[in-house]
């Protein structure tokens, strides 16, 4: 397991951030995307949009890759 953040741009609304994550959060976060048919800057807009004012988008990002594999799984 790789300790160091790795840094990718995002679009967010027609404007470009930079994010930094862990490899591990960013192969989670984009298998994500893909399993809802959705391109990752979708996906992390959406991230964006619910996250708290409190909160960083890179933590928004790993605490919905927690979330989403803690959901137990549908049959």
């Amino acid at each position: 397991m790789s300790a160091r953040p790795e840094k990718h741009s995002l679009t967010l609304h027609g404007h470009r951030t930079s994010v930094s994550l862990e490899p591990e959060f960013w192969q989670a976060f984009r298998d994500i995307a893909k399993a809802r048919g959705l391109p990752l800057n979708a996906l992390a807009a959406e991230v964006d949009e619910a996250r708290g004012v409190d909160r960083g988008l890179a933590s928004a990002i790993r605490v919905y890759v927690l979330n989403h594999h803690r959901q137990p799984p549908i049959d």
